[in-house]
């Protein structure tokens, strides 16, 4: 092999390393972007996943205090009822 054609196998070569590299750090750019994006996805799910506890949370107290409203609301029903009843009952005896 000549000294010339050892150069331009050396700098064929050297062209094809510089290619690869630049390919490579595209690569490499690029893999880091994905992995901010994948970052960024995993804390707003994190932050998803804080949330809907909370807002289960919240949920299940305000469902428990409809549930005792509801009781409540039922209990003052049958007291009404039993109240009217004894008006009428006292208002029944008054027409005697």
């Amino acid at each position: 092999m000549s000294d010339h054609s050892a150069e331009d196998g050396y700098e064929a070569a050297a062209a094809r390393f510089d290619r690869a590299f630049s390919r490579l750090e595209a690569s490499v750019r690029s893999l880091n972007g994905r992995m901010r994006t994948h970052a960024r996805i995993e804390a707003d799910t994190a932050k998803l996943v804080n949330e809907r506890a909370r807002l289960a949370g919240e949920l299940e107290k305000t469902a428990a205090r409809a549930r005792r409203l509801d009781e409540s609301a039922g209990e003052v029903a049958r007291r009404l009822v039993v109240a009217m009843e004894s008006v009428r009952e006292v208002l029944a005896g008054d027409e005697r």
